[in-house]
């Protein structure tokens, strides 16, 4: 089973690693994490070099659990929304796990929700950790 995890280190993020190591433990699977950056003149050098630190961290965090983990930044040109759920299709995971930040219909409405495109748009299912 591959589990993607749409990971960007704040909220829920340790609430995300840890769901991505249960299941890869109960359905003997390998955990995907990747970051997903706009790129271009939207990025910065410290934004890329913050997503790599922070992928480093997760992928330490698998390795010690002794968990089939990979880790991907990925700088594509695309929303993060569309890029997990592009990924999702290109690696044909099993599953996506991805937070949710609380925000009002207000919110949502003027910027969007990565994890709403990616729960309406993705091949497989999705979970979503508060």
């Amino acid at each position: 089973m591959k589990i993607l995890v749409g990971y960007r280190g704040t909220n829920v993020g340790q609430d995300l690693l840890e769901l991505a190591r249960k299941h890869a433990m109960a359905f003997e699977g390998e955990v995907i994490i990747v970051t997903s950056l706009i790129g271009g003149d939207k990025t910065t050098n410290e934004q890329v070099i913050e997503a790599e630190d922070l992928l480093d961290e997760a992928k330490t965090y698998f390795d010690e659990k002794k968990i089939d983990c990979e880790t991907h930044l990925l700088v594509r040109g695309y929303s993060a929304g569309e890029d997990i759920v592009r990924y999702a299709e290109e690696k044909e995971v099993d599953q996506i796990l991805i937070g949710v930040k609380s925000r009002s219909k207000v919110g949502k409405l003027i910027f969007g929700s990565t994890a709403q495109y990616v729960i309406l748009k993705a091949p497989c299912p999705v979970t979503t950790v508060r």
